[in-house]
């Protein structure tokens, strides 16, 4: 399921299994997303239920060049999968990514839990400016629980052009792999995450940083721990 240079979009209730992406945000690639200018904005995703074994439950671009904002993604289990949220983009997209809030997603069986990609190549033609590079800024994630996850996260920006306020709380990920965290290029804070997050996210979440994340704690309830809990034994 794919939204292109879409806005007020709404998405709930849906099993998706396919081969690719079960849900994709685009907004046109390189110098034409650029020019066209169109974004995809205000975008609200609830109770989603899949699973992909090449590729991610959720993933932003890598054609992102008119920019996304305002993702809203809530109540999701991912199982069987290769990645669970996946932000991808390249020098040469320009445009931006952000204020985008993940919250109460449970995973089970997930190579990556939680990917960002700022070399993923790929170019319409050789016209496109190698300097237009995006902005990925105020991405949170939080409320999150893990079983048989391989890698906590792999979060890669590009070099002179950190992704910055990414901001995780309440993680918890059962991880088989020794290096859970593989990061570069990025700025951010977290709280509450195990295993402990990479050196450029350690930084805790106080009261003074909640401004740069994207609705950080504001839209939690005290019933989300409980509902997850019980709709993860129930897969």
């Amino acid at each position: 399921m794919c939204a292109d240079s879409s806005d007020d979009v709404c998405i709930e209730d849906c099993y998706i299994s396919t081969g690719d992406d079960l849900i994709a945000i685009k907004s046109g690639w390189d110098e034409y997303g650029i020019a066209f200018g169109r974004p995809s904005t205000n975008i609200v995703i609830h109770r989603l239920v899949g699973k992909t074994h090449t590729s991610a439950g959720i993933a932003i671009g890598s054609e992102m060049s008119g920019g996304v904002s305002d993702v809203r993604v809530e109540d999701i289990h991912f199982y069987d999968s290769y990645t669970a949220i996946r932000i991808k983009t390249s020098p040469g997209r320009g445009g931006y990514v952000r204020n985008i809030y993940v919250t109460n997603m449970t995973l089970a069986n997930v190579d990556i839990a939680i990917r960002f990609t700022g070399s993923y190549g790929d170019h319409p033609d050789d016209a496109y400016d190698p300097n237009a590079l995006p902005v990925i800024e105020k991405i949170t994630i939080e409320d999150v629980i893990g079983e048989n996850i391989k890698k906590a996260g792999l979060i890669e920006g590009i070099e002179g052009d950190n992704f910055v306020n990414i901001c995780l709380s309440n993680i918890t990920l059962n991880v088989s792999s020794n290096y859970p965290w593989n990061c570069s290029n990025i700025r951010g804070y977290s709280d509450m995450v195990f295993p402990e997050a990479c050196e450029p996210l350690k930084e805790r979440i106080f009261p003074d940083h909640c401004s740069d994340c994207y609705h950080l704690s504001n839209h939690r309830q005290s019933s989300n721990n409980q509902n997850r809990g019980a709709w993860f034994m129930s897969w």
